[in-house]
């Protein structure tokens, strides 16, 4: 008799044994009798987890029943390559982080996950050594309040090829991409959480068209090279140690047409493990952030076109060590601009020279941030500006600004 018969009766038994049956009806039982390639309809209702698929099949669940994990370990767990699971609630799995309790659990390739609610699981949809697979359209929360002690509403470890899209995901801890290359993730919409997506050795993904908003962090990438960021909103990211974009050791980055509105650093930069291999940042849009780029260990080289500075109370800022100076800055519009454009060709005659003032009394002592815009700063960067004590530092150079 094989090991499935076997369960069957078990849970069979279970079910109906007098003085121990189910609170609820498990739906592993449901699962277990529809064969490979066939379609589970559930009935709208109620049903125990924990569930374990393990062949190819259809699991339709309408938008009306539910999966209660009981708070035991991981809800549903798919373990056979080309399952569908569309339109089921999961909701309560169990609490431990070391076992990585998850709404989904997704251990194969080529299955399609859409259209389902998940909340008060730890971790949301769980993608180990996975590949192919759609992650569509599902509406994913965390459970607690304490933004670190909760779970990642997308956890994505050793996978590659994957889409991620059109997903509603909030009070979660991150999204954490682990180990993962040539994954996609479009459409999202990433709210009151930690850190929206965290890459670390994850080259060649592809970030676009994602709301990134009300998060302590947006994107966060680490020693992962060639990832391209394009047309994202990050926006009302106000953690005093957060940014919109973060990018630490990783080379070749694209990033391209993003607005970056209301964010404490719109974008952290630091330098590429290897010289040559710059940025490339390209017709972003940076709007009332407190810092809209901030270079650390900077070592020049990045190609910065076309960009727009708006309202910011300070557009670029260099670590001590640093200079923007060396990057390839051209046809940027700033908004405190003072030339002219005689010639009507849509940029300035002259190029724009940025140096810094008061601003490196915050820049090298960060505690003085807090006095930003006060009276008595306002007043000495008023007197650098007209008779500085020592020639002020020129940190970078646009030779052709452009006018609006």
């Amino acid at each position: 008799m094989s090991a499935r018969v076997i369960r069957w009766f078990t849970l069979l038994a279970a079910l109906f044994s007098s003085g121990q049956g189910y609170a609820l009806p498990p739906l592993q039982l449901f699962v277990e009798i529809t064969p490979p390639g066939g379609v589970l309809k559930v009935p709208p209702g109620r049903y125990a987890g924990p569930v374990v698929v393990e062949r190819p099949i259809t699991i339709e669940g309408g938008g009306q029943a539910i999966l209660d994990g009981e708070g035991q370990g991981t809800v549903l767990s798919v373990l056979a390559d080309g399952v569908i699971v569309r339109g089921l609630q999961i909701v309560n799995s169990g609490n431990s982080h070391d076992q990585v309790d998850a709404g989904i659990l997704v251990a194969a390739d080529n299955t399609l996950i859409e259209n389902n609610r998940i909340e008060q699981t730890l971790f949301g949809i769980h993608l180990k050594k996975a590949n192919d697979n759609t992650i569509r359209n599902n509406t994913i929360s965390s459970m607690g309040d304490i933004p670190s002690l909760r779970g990642e509403g997308v956890r994505m470890w050793y996978s590659e090829g994957n889409l991620v899209e059109g997903n509603h995901i909030s009070t979660v801890r991150d999204l954490v991409i682990s180990n993962s290359a040539e994954n996609q993730f479009i459409g999202n919409t990433i709210s009151d959480s930690r850190i929206a997506m965290e890459f670390v050795f994850s080259p060649y993904n592809l970030v676009q068209g994602n709301r990134v908003e009300d998060n302590s962090t947006g994107v966060v990438v680490i020693y992962s090279d060639e990832l391209e960021i394009l047309d994202n909103r990050f926006a009302h990211l106000r953690s005093i140690s957060g940014s919109a974009v973060s990018i630490k050791g990783s080379s070749k980055a694209v990033i391209s047409e993003n607005l970056f509105l209301h964010c404490a650093i719109g974008l952290v930069a630091n330098a590429p493990i290897h010289p040559e291999h710059v940025f490339r940042l390209q017709g972003n849009r940076f709007v009332y952030n407190d810092v809209a780029m901030y270079f650390y260990g900077e070592k020049g080289g990045h190609v910065i076109h076309d960009n727009q500075f708006e309202g910011n109370f300070t557009d670029v800022l260099v670590s001590a060590s640093s200079s923007a100076l060396h990057n390839d800055w051209l046809g940027n519009y700033w908004d405190n601009y003072r030339g002219f454009d005689r010639d009507r060709d849509g940029f300035g005659d002259e190029p724009y020279n940025m140096y810094i003032y008061s601003d490196r009394l915050w820049m090298d002592r960060p505690l003085t941030r807090f006095f930003r815009g006060s009276p008595g700063l306002e007043v000495y960067d008023f007197v650098e500006r007209l008779a500085p004590f020592s020639p002020p530092e020129l940190i970078l150079t646009d030779p052709r600004p452009r006018i609006p």
